[in-house]
């Protein structure tokens, strides 16, 4: 009898083993990743990070010389103002024809009585009528005129306002904040280097929320739906295993070839479907890292 219960014993423990030691797919961890680059020209005059630092949210990263882009502000600035006070002042310009006009006027309504009463003639009225058109004439093309003007110089004045904006934004840039909290993976600059646009200055990621990249066959797919909760086990090699919650948060849509670092529960499976299990990181996950999936 009690070597009956041994033997129940050693099957279960078997059992149990293989349990725990199954895995319905394998994969890598991996994290978002940013990499911060440079959107400006200039002398980098900081970098504020080394590689494994943590950073925060909005915190400086590094530093970008902005002297040639304030002289540059400072010029425009300088131009719109002077085109600004080159606007004529269309009311004082224009006060010295309209009180001619006012004054002829007058004359065409004096010669109107003296018409009437017949001590001048029609061709002296027609002469002060005629003089009061060529000055009503004068003061619609000075007023078109001055208003043309006004217009051209507004719209300098605008296209200077604009490149002012655009350099404000450009300094403001030159210092490179952190888009997220996380940790700097990569340094790819130092002080004193030259930055142009689009030059890579770091690279970080979250790796608080990290994922592990699994393949699943497309018999498994049927098993398996996002927001699904699942055990991801990490491999620290040798025995050393732990086991931690994961949710699956994508699945793709399309199938791939089965990368050869992967493992999938059928050997005979030449397709496979990505598959992202969202995993808290408690510090001992590595990007890299080998990890499986327990449904």
């Amino acid at each position: 009898m009690k070597k009956i219960l041994n033997l129940v014993a050693v099957a279960l423990l078997v059992t149990g083993c293989n349990k725990n030691t199954g895995y319905d797919a394998t994969g890598i961890f991996e994290a978002t990743t940013v990499t911060l680059s440079s959107e400006t020209s200039g002398k980098i005059l900081s970098v504020n990070v080394e590689e494994g630092d943590s950073i925060s949210l909005g915190e400086t990263v590094a530093v970008i010389d902005t002297t040639l882009l304030v002289l540059q502000q400072k010029q425009i600035d300088s131009q719109r103002l002077s085109v600004e006070n080159s606007s004529p002042d269309i009311a004082a310009q224009a006060a010295a024809l309209r009180t001619q006009i006012s004054h002829q006027k007058h004359e065409c309504e004096r010669f109107g009585r003296l018409l009437s009463d017949g001590a001048t003639t029609q061709k002296q009225y027609d002469d002060a009528q005629a003089q009061l058109k060529m000055l009503q004439g004068q003061l619609d093309a000075l007023l078109s005129t001055l208003k043309n003007s006004r217009s051209s110089i507004s719209d300098n004045t605008v296209a200077l306002q604009y490149q002012t904006e655009q350099l404000t934004e450009q300094i403001a840039k030159s210092t490179i904040v952190a888009p997220l909290t996380g940790t700097v993976l990569v340094k790819y600059a130092e002080p004193g280097e030259f930055a142009t646009p689009g030059r890579p200055i770091c690279k970080i990621a979250n790796l608080s929320d990290i994922y592990l990249r699994s393949y699943f066959t497309a018999s498994q797919l049927a098993d398996i739906k996002i927001g699904q909760k699942v055990t991801v086990i990490a491999d620290f090699g040798g025995d050393e295993q732990y086991e931690y919650p994961g949710t699956i948060t994508w699945i793709a849509q399309e199938s791939e070839f089965t990368p050869k670092s992967i493992q999938t529960r059928d050997t005979r499976a030449n397709l496979v479907y990505a598959v992202k299990v969202a995993v808290k990181n408690d510090g001992r996950l590595k990007l890299g890292q080998y990890g499986e999936v327990r449904l």
